[in-house]
């Protein structure tokens, strides 16, 4: 069994400082303090105390609460000694905990209100609070309200807990844990800087590879106002050189896949710098049109040609992800590329895991680029570096509606190319929690 020893910030979470019947807490943590596994942690001690208790774990989409709040739970079992189908079993099916002494955990997307609209918990756990919707978070609110009370749950408190990176946006965790804080809503902020057991250069190298706002927000735990303004920051004419293409060295192909326009972007990279030398950017176009377009560009390269891009192909898409690069491969084999690769995410990060990744590289903490753009040849890929921007006073990218691209068709030409360029510089350079 291994022991544990606590930071200071996740004893002050775990801990309940009130006599409230009910405690809400949220931890909001920068990049390795420990959030998830604090939050996890948490779970287990309850469950494990309240004998027959209900608990449920939620994040606005389940894969997030697969690959990373459920992994983390596996491990707290392991590591007490747990034994699968002795001690707990994991339904795969139902998406289950149960443990012998009775006690369930649910795991669940948060993204509908609805769907958890009949569960009588315990305690709920919220992975990345701040994407769930506040609808969402008074739902879970409601939800505890199980009557149900074991012999010794003698000191037993209704909880909701959550954990997050901080946000930019003042959302629903501003208003209610900071302007209309109570007692027993508490916000615990753990900057990085608190997780003694990090390695020394860890949080040097995150000083070296963020830009100033990212760092302090996403290292010191801050809220800021990162999210004002433009997408991209820093942007300078220090990031714009007239670039060249060597045919002798590796070629990327990024791709976005809306039909209209279809973006795509070409570039060239090092370990620690791209260079985006050409766009092709077609409108009412298909996967086979552009391609066409890249080998007539392109037709005597000899490296080889790596594809990056969307997981999934757009929405408004009529093809699949499968078809869209089957066809690109088919087209490069056919002409006599035969060195292709493709590097792709298994599905799409958060679009402000792609912002925080491209801005990191357009300048960092410290003064330092490692992202240049031809502006000779990327017209619209510098279109977006200088027009696309948020929603006022929210994360949320203002993407352009169809009322507006008709009154104004240079429109149509915001998002995508930034969608395709911020792809590859995710894939290559993301910034880990």
């Amino acid at each position: 069994m291994v022991k544990y020893r606590l930071l200071n910030k996740q004893r002050e979470f775990i801990e309940i400082p009130h006599t409230n019947a009910l405690d809400v807490a949220i931890y909001q943590g920068g990049y390795g303090s420990g959030k998830t596994w604090c939050g996890s942690l948490l779970g287990i001690l309850l469950a494990k105390k309240y004998s027959g208790s209900k608990g449920l774990v939620g994040a606005k989409e389940y894969e997030l609460v697969r690959k990373t709040t459920l992994v983390s739970y596996l491990e707290h079992l392991k590591n007490f000694g747990y034994i699968p189908e002795k001690d707990y079993t994991y339904n795969k099916v139902d998406k289950v905990i149960r443990f012998s002494n009775g006690s369930e955990i649910l795991f669940s997307s948060l993204d509908d209100p609805e769907k958890f609209k009949s569960l009588n918990l315990h305690w709920a756990e919220i992975e990345e609070a701040s994407q769930i919707t506040e609808a969402s978070f008074k739902q879970l609110i409601g939800r505890l309200r199980n009557t149900y009370r074991g012999k010794n749950w003698v000191d037993f408190r209704y909880r909701l807990f959550g954990h997050t990176n901080p946000q930019a946006d003042k959302g629903w965790i501003w208003k209610r844990f900071v302007e209309q804080k109570k007692e027993n809503f508490r916000l615990v902020i753990a900057p990085t800087t608190n997780n003694i057991y990090l390695p020394p250069h860890f949080i040097q190298s995150m000083k070296d590879s963020f830009d100033e706002e990212y760092y302090r927000m996403n290292v010191l735990g801050e809220f800021g106002d990162y999210s004002s303004g433009l997408v991209v920051k820093g942007f300078g004419e220090e990031n714009k050189l007239n670039l060249k293409y060597n045919p002798n060295l590796p070629l990327h192909l990024t791709c976005d896949f809306n039909v209209d326009p279809m973006c795509w972007a070409v570039a060239h990279k090092d370990e620690n710098n791209v260079y985006f030398f050409d766009e092709i950017i077609i409108e009412n176009t298909s996967t086979q049109q552009c391609i066409e377009e890249f080998i007539q560009r392109y037709p005597n390269h000899k490296s080889e040609i790596i594809i990056n891009g969307d997981a999934s192909g757009d929405n408004r898409s009529t093809q699949s992800e499968y078809t869209n690069y089957a066809i690109i491969k088919n087209a490069l084999k056919t002409h006599g590329y035969d060195d292709v690769k493709f590097r792709l995410r298994n599905y799409n990060p958060p679009i402000l895991n792609r912002i925080s990744a491209f801005n990191a590289r357009v300048k960092n903490s410290k003064g330092e680029r490692h992202l240049f753009i031809d502006p000779r040849r990327c017209k619209w890929i510098l279109y977006n570096i200088y027009n696309l921007s948020f929603k006022e006073g929210t994360s949320i990218v203002d993407v352009p509606t169809h009322t507006r691209i008709k009154s104004n068709r240079e429109l149509k030409f915001l998002e995508h190319p930034f969608d395709a360029i911020s792809y590859l510089v995710e894939y290559y350079w993301a910034l880990r929690g």
